[in-house]
């Protein structure tokens, strides 16, 4: 990969109780791209988005965001330097109208005017929760719950937003709407971490990939070649 790196990670290890899952792995995110990590079910991709964020802690390695260390720091910290994520399962406030949930992802900004700008922006990027604002989250479609998710973690102003499986379990139409999406808050300047299991989806708007394998990267490069590769295309693209 070319260019400054907003995310280094290096020989990263995690373990559930005794049971390695991942082990050993690097990667990084450049400044100004989507990067991608896809595998299949239980390949370890959840458990490195976790410990990134602080939520589960790391055996040994490294990773530095914007050149200083955040293994080990607490989430709110992490969210206070620009790293949100958006987690599998959303993890949404169900019985909070969405839009207290978007104003929970600005909790600990102050700045008023910059908060209800932000809001304005989320609702410009998910304009089908305009007319949902006083709806309870949990009455939502999976769908929208995800637009809520996406829109919450934008509202904390993040540089690097960190998204877990943010197409599982959703209509085709609706993952194509969160792909395009995702690339716009790209292209405004946010940095992206996505891992995916949907391979088709990943690598089509990505610009870097790795692939996870049983907690290893066995294979990484730009989205377009992986996409093209024969390997890649029989185990992840169904070709």
């Amino acid at each position: 990969m070319t260019g400054e790196h907003t995310l280094e990670v290096n020989d990263l290890v995690v373990n559930y109780g005794i049971v390695p899952a991942v082990k050993g792995i690097s990667f990084s995110v450049s400044r100004g791209l989507i990067t991608t990590i896809i595998g299949s079910n239980g390949s370890g991709k959840s458990t490195t988005m976790k410990a990134l964020t602080g939520l589960l802690p790391s055996q040994s390695g490294r990773a530095q965001l914007f050149g200083q260390e955040i293994l080990g720091t607490e989430t709110d910290a992490l969210v206070k330097q620009g790293l949100v994520l958006v987690p599998e399962g959303r993890r949404l406030f169900k019985s909070m109208t969405v839009s207290e949930n978007l104003q929970m992802g600005a909790y600990q900004r102050s700045d008023t005017r910059a908060i209800q700008q932000d809001f304005e922006q989320a609702l410009d990027y998910f304009p089908a929760l305009r007319e949902k604002l006083s709806a309870r989250a949990g009455s939502l479609s999976g769908g929208q719950q995800q637009m809520v998710a996406v829109a919450r973690a934008l509202m904390a102003k993040p540089k690097l937003l960190l998204l877990d499986e943010p197409t599982i379990g959703l209509a085709p139409a609706i993952v194509d709407t969160i792909a395009d999406i995702i690339q716009s808050i790209a292209k405004a300047g946010v940095d992206i971490l996505l891992v995916e299991q949907n391979a088709e989806i990943a690598l089509e708007i990505s610009h870097y990939a790795y692939i996870l394998e049983r907690g290893e990267i066995a294979m990484h490069g730009l989205a377009k070649d992986l996409s093209n590769s024969q390997d890649v295309q029989r185990a992840y693209l169904g070709i």
